[in-house]
């Protein structure tokens, strides 16, 4: 049976997700580097955003983010159920097509959040420990808690992965910007990786202790990074890094390829690599 091409409006779709992530985590690693340099407390994802919500045109561009999340939602959703990115049906493919989902609901209830702070609804809250106590309220509620945390510590190690491995080349196409952003999104992912493993490490606290309190997001994960050693210069390389995120996911609503629509014969940087690395680089350009 072929495999199924992807329709045309998943590009602009998904074009326009990654571009509200992007936006997203250059303002909260912008206002992390701001609070590690000057002062302050570093903000979550939702606090970050609900910043805007006072400045001129702050309410429009948090509908223009709201509805940037929602669509990377529906993107990640029509790629994991029609496997856009050619992960396959075996073990390994599904286990990857879940994690899309997952990642794209999540990227969905933030864009419900700040579609609601951008309405003047509430907002500032952790998610993460409100998610946390709900489910901590259920029978086993503890147990699944912790199982949640290895979970989010996984991510966080995939992420991590990503970018020391160097994968996130592999559906980006070549220009001499992506080309030259290259060390930024690596540095990106690997920020991101330390953070998200650092929630998934206390929510997975918060299961063992059966207290929802220490369970926290992004602002949680940072105000940990600062209560370290060297806290403050920490912080602010990982909210550099975090800022290099957003740069990996505006580079991604570039020029990222989608599989099932561009073929295997497209340049991207994985395959530019490994062409100059096999000294086949001319020979694929003449």
């Amino acid at each position: 049976m072929p495999a199924k091409k992807a329709p045309a409006w998943v590009v602009p779709v998904m074009r326009a997700g990654y571009a509200a992530r992007g936006a997203v985590y250059v303002i909260v690693g912008g206002l992390a580097l701001s609070a590690a340099v000057y002062g302050g407390q570093a903000r979550g994802t939702t606090g970050a955003l609900v910043t805007l919500r006072g400045q001129p045109w702050g309410a429009a561009l948090l509908w223009v983010i709201a509805i940037g999340l929602i669509a990377y939602m529906v993107w990640r959703l029509i790629d994991a159920a029609m496997d856009l990115e050619c992960k396959g049906s075996d073990a390994k493919g599904l286990a990857a097509r879940a994690g899309q989902a997952v990642t794209g609901v999540i990227h969905g209830a933030i864009g419900v959040s700040v579609a609601a702070s951008a309405m003047g609804g509430g907002g500032g809250g952790d998610g993460t420990q409100t998610a946390t106590q709900k489910l901590m309220a259920v029978p086993w509620g503890p147990y699944f808690v912790m199982a949640a945390g290895l979970v989010t510590i996984g991510a966080g190690i995939y992420y991590a992965h990503k970018g020391i491995a160097e994968k996130y080349k592999a559906d980006i196409r070549v220009t001499p910007l992506a080309r030259k952003l290259d060390p930024a999104m690596k540095a990106g992912l690997l920020a991101e990786g330390i953070v998200i493993g650092i929630i998934g490490a206390l929510i997975f606290y918060a299961g063992l202790t059966h207290d929802s309190g220490q369970a926290g997001g992004v602002g949680a994960a940072l105000g940990e990074i600062r209560s370290a050693p060297y806290g403050g210069i920490l912080m602010g390389v990982i909210a550099a890094g975090l800022v290099g995120f957003g740069v990996e996911n505006f580079v991604e609503a570039a020029y990222r390829i989608i599989p099932r629509r561009s073929g295997p014969d497209v340049m991207t940087l994985a395959r530019r690599a490994k062409l100059e690395a096999e000294g086949k680089l001319r020979e694929a350009a003449a």
